[in-house]
């Protein structure tokens, strides 16, 4: 006896180029902010990944993830060309949300995979899976740069 399953064909609704604009923009832009510690290279940075998205839109699976992958990779060759800066003024896009602003001094303390791990984890509100998949690391050692990098800032903001 043959079992003949009936298939149904489901349309996966794609956001189109501006919409992913419109919804990653800000917080991109928050998260390379908190990595490079400069809001004008921060939007130079997000501004360069979304052109490099939006040349290869149709061809990519998971735009939103491609996005932040391109962010993080972006602010890390930033930081290997230049010295990191420390955090300068917070810009407009970030200064509404109040737990971004507390924690602008206290980042600059952690290194830099850590910095990115908490950032992503706590502010951007990534899961292991993926940060791992963004930094190019293991979930373990995930887990361990957030857990050494508020290990850090308890120290940091103990003082």
């Amino acid at each position: 006896m043959d079992i003949v399953w009936p298939t149904v064909a489901i349309k996966l609704s794609r956001t189109t180029f501006a919409e992913l604009y419109r919804a990653e923009y800000v917080r991109m832009v928050r998260v390379a902010w908190l990595v490079v510690g400069s809001s004008t290279v921060a939007e130079d940075l997000v501004q360069d990944a979304f052109v490099r998205v939006g040349r290869r839109y149709d061809r990519i699976r998971e735009p939103a993830a491609y996005l932040r992958v391109a962010v993080i990779n972006a602010c890390r060759n930033e930081l290997r060309r230049t010295k990191p800066l420390p955090l300068g003024s917070v810009p407009e896009l970030a200064a509404a949300d109040a737990s971004t602003v507390e924690l602008f001094d206290v980042l600059a303390s952690l290194q830099l995979r850590q910095r990115t791990a908490v950032v992503l984890r706590f502010i951007d509100g990534r899961s292991d899976d993926e940060i791992a998949a963004i930094l190019g690391v293991r979930q373990a050692t995930v887990r361990s740069l957030v857990f050494r990098g508020l290990a850090e800032l308890r120290k940091v903001i103990e003082r």
